[in-house]
């Protein structure tokens, strides 16, 4: 039997799980991890995630043994720009995924000769969340950093250089620089034209590669034997949909840590485009994973607990409580949940959350349960767009710490009118990033034969179909809330930046 040991940074936490290959869990550690906002900026420490790497999988060690690891690999959050020299020292901090600071050259990149092939081949817009955006913004605002540079990594490939000494990626990593996964090329004339080298990205690879084994020094810091060798896997989105075990054409997938990330299987070829979402083939299985992630799913949650359950001694319970007592709707009272902007499907910088329909008689409760239904909304948001390129959600399955809680399921069961599989094991992400690594292996056959071992079904959630009627008419208020307050986002920035200096805010808990 074969040990792999699953590193997993997520936005708000570190985490260390060590998995048998057949599907056990058989340790877990964990370490919040801080995230700084600054108007536009959202950083965070590369220094912090190492020192937490070696505490997480240290203590994950403590009663197997670290003779028991065999395989490690890492998945992090995607889009997120770390920038290294050639000592795998990091030049500052990460710019996070939602940090929004490359606007203007994101407009930039579409308005280049390249872009348009890029996109007909990738399906893939220029928004600021992307890698080659944040790249460039550091080339125009932070010269001498960008000539220091060796290497622009994501997370999980910088932790791997770390490990590693090799400077690789994996093909969905790389599709955040506009690599195309048919040609399997990176885009060179967009990147000569930008005036970004083509030797600073790393090589890309397909997941379940053996990158080596891990060096000396990482080994001693990380407290794992000199035997372990380090796979190749991918960002967290990715391997928390194969994670959530989805193997039929239709099947998607929600898991809502702090983001939510939205997925459907598809095995047709010719899908129709929407730029609102991302249709990525996995050409090695013939398939196509479609939708994408938005800013803040299970962090609205967090945000909830912060504003008025921080006194609670079991704040989640109570709050899963005042929002049963509450009526559909809110009794009125609709939210949008764009606290950080929004990503897929909607992609508005601007945008911001708005508590709508506020009345005197309005408590925590109708608070409560208005943000429960926003995440409702945000799945069939997500369904909606899915369904424009041919693809037919038939099911979803749930995951992530969101899933904890049973009546923000029912409401998204209600309110998409699917099926909800809740699984089993909430930690979808890093069971998926073992999952491709032991496939890469040969550990597998196939991804179905190793989600059957580690992945299961706790229960099956109906959706009310009275309450889905009732929710159709709330979420067109919703989107009519939306659209009408387009202009005013826009405004209200401008507002801003002419009020207000830039602080910082630390957030050890997204």
């Amino acid at each position: 039997m074969k040990n792999i040991l699953v590193l997993n940074m997520g936005m708000k936490s570190i985490r260390s799980i060590v998995y048998s290959d057949n599907g056990e869990k058989l340790s877990f550690a964990a370490r919040p991890i801080q995230t700084m906002l600054n108007a536009e900026c959202v950083e965070q420490d590369t220094n912090e995630w190492w020192n937490c790497a070696a505490e997480v999988i240290k203590e994950s060690l403590i009663d197997i043994g670290k003779d028991s690891v065999d395989y490690l690999t890492v998945t992090a959050s995607s889009s997120c720009l770390v920038s290294i020299n050639k000592n795998v020292k990091p030049l500052g901090n990460c710019i996070m995924v939602s940090d929004r600071r490359a606007v203007e050259e994101a407009k930039e990149i579409e308005n280049t000769k390249s872009y348009k092939r890029i996109k007909d081949n990738t399906g893939l817009s220029s928004d600021a969340s992307l890698m080659l955006p944040k790249i460039l913004w550091i080339k125009k605002n932070q010269t001498e950093l960008f000539e220091q540079t060796y290497k622009f990594l994501s997370p999980d490939d910088y932790l791997i250089a770390k490990m590693t000494d090799k400077f690789v990626t994996d093909c969905f990593n790389a599709q955040k620089y506009f690599y195309d996964l048919k040609t399997n090329a990176y885009p060179e004339d967009l990147l000569k034209e930008l005036g970004i080298p083509l030797n600073t990205l790393p090589e890309v690879y397909m997941p379940g590669k053996e990158i080596g084994k891990i060096t000396e020094s990482a080994a001693l810091f990380l407290g794992l034997p000199i035997k372990t060798r380090v796979i190749l896997s991918t960002y967290d989105a990715i391997c928390s949909f194969f994670g959530s075990g989805v193997s039929e054409d239709g099947e998607a997938s929600d898991v809502s840590g702090t983001v939510t990330v939205f997925r459907a299987l598809s095995t047709v070829k010719d899908l129709k485009s929407n730029p609102n979402i991302f249709i990525t083939p996995y050409p090695k299985k013939n398939l196509n994973i479609v939708g994408g992630s938005n800013n803040l799913g299970g962090g609205l949650i967090e945000w909830v607990k912060q504003c008025y359950y921080m006194n609670e001694q079991y704040p989640y319970e109570i709050m899963e409580k005042d929002a049963r007592e509450a009526e559909i709707g809110g009794n009125g009272l609709v939210f949008l949940p764009y606290l950080l902007g929004e990503r897929a499907p909607i992609w508005n910088n601007d945008a911001r959350g708005i508590f709508f329909g506020l009345e005197r008689s309005h408590t925590r409760k109708e608070m409560t349960r208005a943000v429960f239904e926003s995440a409702g909304f945000i799945d069939y948001d997500m369904m909606k767009a899915i369904e424009q390129t041919g693809v037919r959600v038939n099911s979803i399955r749930l995951s992530g710490g969101l899933a904890r809680i049973n009546l923000v399921s029912q409401i998204k069961a209600d309110i998409t009118g699917k099926d909800i599989h809740v699984l089993s094991d909430f930690e979808t992400t890093a069971s998926g990033a073992a999952i491709l690594s032991l496939v890469g292996l040969g550990c597998f056959k196939s991804l179905k034969e190793a989600s059957d071992v580690f992945v299961s079904v706790r229960m099956v959630i109906k959706p009310n179909l009275q309450n889905f009627e009732k929710y159709q008419k709330l979420y067109r208020l919703y989107k009519d809330i939306y659209e009408t307050s387009k202009t005013l986002f826009e405004e209200r920035k401008e507002i801003l930046n002419n009020l207000y200096k830039k602080h910082e805010i630390r957030i050890a808990n997204m």
